[in-house]
């Protein structure tokens, strides 16, 4: 059964939060939302989790973790996360996986792959759709 989000873009939402995030690696977290809302114009954003989350076209892709002060976590918590290959994925749960960053030179060294994974997932689900 898939994980819907029915939540319009918020955007807004998101900005506000980002506004008053008080974490050591908030530049980066910034980055690393750029990047998603750049890989595909149909991507959305709200809070989930207490944190960004990303949706295309109302099914979750990725979701920040902010609890760890030391690294950036990201939980891509859709089932066709486990048919993209990526050495950037980690775990081997059957419906998630996890990317993690540990400064702005590591988001830059993995934006390529990081893209790529996220543009994979998206052509998953449209075959789905």
């Amino acid at each position: 059964m898939k994980k819907q989000n029915t939540k319009l873009d918020g955007t807004k939402e998101v900005d506000d939060f980002m506004q008053e995030l008080d974490h050591p690696l908030k530049a980066q977290v910034h980055m690393i939302r750029e990047i998603i809302k750049n890989v595909n114009n149909e991507i959305t954003e709200q809070i989930k989790w207490k944190a960004p989350s990303f949706s295309y076209k109302g099914e979750y892709l990725v979701t920040f973790n902010l609890r760890d002060q030391q690294k950036i976590h990201l939980v891509f918590h859709n089932p066709q996360i486990a048919n993209v290959r990526s050495k950037l994925l980690e775990g081997d749960y059957e419906d998630r996986r996890m990317a993690y960053f540990a400064d702005e030179n590591d988001v830059k060294a993995k934006k390529t792959a990081f893209e790529k994974a996220l543009r994979d997932l998206i052509k998953l689900q449209k075959k789905e759709q």
